[in-house]
């Protein structure tokens, strides 16, 4: 039996009365009237923003440096007054993006899709073509807001929607590069803070990158789960000797240890290395996915957002690996949390998703998104509102460049 759109809506809308939840159903009258409505929608005009924070501290890895978090942020109006938010987080070392060259993709995006159905989503990512590669986090904003409205429209949280049902999950914590004694110190506080895992940056040189993870170590001891990761740092015969070195420290994985574009390397390390081994600048879009699994190149993958142009072909990330019986993390950029927000409801959504690296905005100076993930003790908890579950402090927004 085929079923409309308005139909399947109805459903939706019955499903969430029906379940009892009243954090996310809407109120009768207003449920009947969103479902009427949504079988008609159009993208009235979108908001392109420059949306800025300040970093406590610069943010450094092995290819390079960021000290502010030059973000754009995406508002999609529709003809009935519903609102969708997103955001794109360029991170010119890994993405190729500026915030420049989002905001000029944006505008392009913004003269195609504007008189469209917002919930045609796939139609209408899949119509900007090589945007997806040449500016992803551009896209994966104006994805993210497509969502919030279908989430609005269907009266539940996205990660629901996506088929998930658990909304808490633990995020790791993530050090930058610094002196050995400078990490180790950070790391103490983050335990002291309650976070149980932690995320070391690494891939200068071997034996300083030992020197590092030894001092935390010491600092912190064997309970504290470590991670590390290289960003593309390493050559093959130094990821191999540093991975042999780490074994005694007890990592869980090792993100990246070789450059993105050498396949053929990162199999013959993970060949070689007594540390489970994790593709993250490998892996942009499902067919890359589809191309290291064939490999045999890594062990497990780092789905992000921003990488991977939006929560759909993030989600489709996911599939391809669950396929091939492998695991899964959700990590950032400098997301703030509008965007983490995003990224959580997918970790939340798929059973293979079993690491998340959310602490994007650790270092932001300011907060300016209202509602979203709350993160305690290194536990994230998803809301319970419809679509993300955020907005932006109204204050903030006022002071921000309009495109």
């Amino acid at each position: 039996m085929s079923l409309s759109r308005n139909q399947f809506l109805k459903m939706f809308g019955l499903g969430a009365l029906a379940a009892g939840s009243k954090a996310y159903a809407l109120p009768p009258a207003a449920a009947e009237t969103q479902r009427a409505a949504a079988g008609k929608l159009k993208i009235k005009a979108v908001d392109i923003f420059l949306f800025d924070i300040p970093l406590a501290v610069p943010f450094r890895i092995a290819i390079g440096e960021m000290k502010a978090a030059n973000l754009l942020l995406v508002r999609i109006h529709t003809d009935q007054g519903l609102v969708g938010l997103g955001e794109a987080c360029p991170f010119p070392p890994i993405t190729g993006e500026t915030q420049a060259t989002n905001a000029a993709a944006a505008r392009a995006v913004r003269d195609v899709i504007v008189g469209k159905d917002p919930l045609a989503i796939d139609g209408l990512l899949r119509g900007l073509g090589p945007l997806v590669h040449s500016n992803p986090s551009a896209v994966a904003a104006f994805d993210m807001a497509l969502h919030d409205i279908l989430g609005k429209v269907a009266g539940l949280p996205l990660f629901r929607l996506f088929g998930g049902s658990e909304r808490s999950f633990e995020t790791d914590i993530t050090a930058g590069l610094d002196t050995p004694a400078a990490m180790a110190e950070r790391i103490r506080g983050f335990v002291r803070d309650g976070y149980r895992t932690v995320k070391v940056k690494v891939g200068l040189d071997p034996d300083e990158d030992v020197a590092r993870l030894q001092a935390i170590r010491d600092a912190v001891g064997y309970e504290v789960g470590i991670r590390i990761d290289a960003n593309q740092g390493w050559s093959v015969p130094q990821a191999v000797y540093a991975l042999r070195k780490m074994e005694k420290l007890r990592i869980e994985f090792c993100e990246q240890p070789v450059r993105a574009s050498d396949t053929a390397g990162l199999r013959a390390v993970r060949a070689q290395s007594p540390i489970s081994i994790m593709a993250d600048e490998s892996l942009f879009v499902p067919a890359d996915a589809v191309r290291l699994i064939m490999a045999e190149a890594c062990d497990s993958f780092n789905i992000k957002v921003m990488k991977a142009g939006g929560l759909l072909n993030s989600i489709r990330i996911a599939h391809v690996a669950d396929a091939a019986n492998m695991r899964c993390m959700v990590g950032c950029m400098l997301d703030s949390k509008l965007a983490l927000t995003a990224a959580a409801h997918v970790a939340a959504s798929q059973a293979n998703i079993v690491y998340a690296d959310l602490d994007g905005n650790s270092e932001h100076v300011t907060d300016p998104v209202v509602g979203g993930m709350t993160v305690k003790g290194g536990m994230i908890t998803l809301p319970e509102s419809p679509g993300l579950g955020c907005d932006i402090d109204p204050a903030f927004l006022k002071k921000l460049t309009k495109i």
